[in-house]
């Protein structure tokens, strides 16, 4: 029996080496080759050698990202995405038989999603036909609609607070507060985490469990202890905001998206 063939496309070599050792780790019997993380590359390198079984497959590549990967090679493997990006999650990871990770990959989840294309492997079906071409219909998909705007009740009258008037989210005593960019505060009925659903992620980030921050509020950002940053937004909040070791390299990214 052939050994079962993977690939990583990574282009944080850090990570790349985690997730070769996560997945030897797990599955010591198969055979694994690490792409260095850039489209022009691992296209050569697909140009060149038969597919794989599977391709573990970051969403940001150094030169362009998974689409443009996709849609020139149209592999012959089943997708495993590692992301960032939790809006990459919410809007594309919809389609049958691939999966994601979100980084910082945990192993556990990793396995969760090994064994998922085990056993996908192991029915009748396997993949589809149109596989592919659902998949980079999904995640080339650009219609989704986020919310621009909330219904605001007060005393005795109801108005519409526009999205874009609205420089960050945060959470209070499990009250909801959005503030605007005059500084002015409203009571949100709905949960942080479901606001994170609705609100475009390219403008929008969660910067920890207490605040959703908008690109257009941040001032700057400087180092902090144990590997943090602290951002500095307008209006000023009035807490620290502090983004962790872990969800620094998606902010970064979010940054320079």
């Amino acid at each position: 029996m052939n050994k079962l063939q993977v690939v990583i496309i990574e282009d944080e070599v850090p990570a790349a080496r985690l997730l070769h050792l996560m997945v030897a780790r797990l599955r010591p019997e198969w055979e694994i080759t690490v792409l260095p993380g850039s489209v022009d590359e691992a296209v050569a390198w697909f140009g060149e050698h038969p597919h794989p079984d599977i391709i573990f497959l970051d969403i940001q590549l150094a030169d362009g990202n998974a689409f443009d990967f996709l849609s020139v090679v149209h592999p012959k493997s089943v997708i495993i995405f590692t992301t960032a990006y939790d809006q990459y999650a919410i809007r594309a990871f919809t389609v049958n038989s691939i999966d994601y990770i979100l980084k910082p990959v945990d192993e556990t989840r990793l396995l969760d999603a090994i064994i998922k294309y085990e056993t996908m492997q192991g029915t009748a079906n396997g993949l589809p036909d149109d596989y592919l071409s659902t998949l980079l219909d999904t995640l080339q998909h650009k219609e989704k609609r986020f919310r621009t705007r909330f219904l605001i009740s007060g005393v005795d009258r109801f108005w519409s607070l526009q999205v874009d008037d609205i420089a960050y989210f945060y959470s209070e005593n499990k009250v909801t507060f959005a503030v605007t960019r005059n500084a002015q505060e409203y009571i949100i009925d709905l949960s942080l985490n479901k606001l994170s659903d609705q609100l475009d992620p390219d403008r929008f980030f969660r910067a920890n469990r207490q605040i959703i921050v908008c690109i257009d509020a941040i001032d700057h950002a400087e180092p902090y202890f144990n590997g943090k940053l602290v951002v500095a937004l307008r209006p000023p909040y009035k807490n620290k905001v502090t983004i962790s070791e872990e969800k620094l390299s998606s902010f970064k990214l979010w940054l320079n998206f």
